[in-house]
């Protein structure tokens, strides 16, 4: 899952940036409003975390802007403590949450997690497809109940894409948000990623859809 962090605070937006890669998300940071807008109109995100005090541009005219523009990605919006005009304000410009300052990592990961599985149409923390199961929470997967162990990247496919039941998902959208944009990135590398993930869950029904990329499907529904 990739997130855009904006916050100006160099030191608030590494914990961030630091607490977010270790749950295992692709974070894109920006430190000034007007680079946040750019990134969220050109690119493409599962949920941002957005400050509202940034400078060059407020977050709330961010905000506002990217709605008027159509994009619906969720984002969550970091207020100060006790400025109930920034929580009003930012929820009637189109924010999905407020988180109020200072928080604990725990919650805001929590809250993402919530925008995330709200925006798929999912309910639960727990992710479920026929025998397989992904939690959210714990980054734990089991198929019929035992532990299944995945690596990291293993672990973002099989996220994106349990997000996506049903979806054609590209390869190439795959590698955006399952890569830092830092990271030499290979298509080919996906291929060995969803081979793996057939291996060791044989009963997950990854299908390979010709020229566009992949697809999670039920069992009943292979060889359309």
């Amino acid at each position: 899952m990739r997130i855009l962090l904006v916050e100006d605070e160099p030191t608030l937006r590494e914990q961030l940036r630091s607490g977010l890669a270790e749950a295992g998300y692709v974070v894109v940071p920006a430190d000034n409003g007007r680079d946040a807008h750019f990134l969220g109109e050109t690119e493409a995100f599962d949920a941002v975390v957005l400050d509202l005090g940034l400078p060059l541009m407020d977050g709330l005219t961010v905000l506002k802007r990217w709605r008027d523009q159509g994009h619906s990605m969720p984002v969550l919006i970091l207020t100060a403590r006790d400025n109930w005009h920034d929580k009003v304000s930012g929820i009637d410009a189109g924010a999905d949450d407020y988180l109020t300052k200072p928080f604990h990592m725990e919650e805001l990961l929590a809250r993402v997690r919530a925008l995330i599985r709200r925006a798929h149409g999912v309910a639960s923390a727990v992710l479920r497809h026929g025998e397989v199961a992904l939690d959210t929470r714990s980054g734990r997967v089991t198929a019929m109940g035992q532990t299944v162990q995945l690596t990291s990247h293993e672990y973002k496919v099989l996220d994106y894409l349990m997000h996506r039941p049903e979806a054609v998902v590209s390869r190439s959208e795959l590698i955006a948000h399952i890569y830092a944009q830092d990271f030499d990135r290979d298509s080919n590398t996906i291929e060995v990623f969803v081979g793996r993930l057939r291996k060791k869950l044989p009963t997950l029904n990854i299908e390979t859809v010709r020229g566009l990329g992949y697809r999670l499907v039920q069992l009943k529904d292979l060889g359309r």
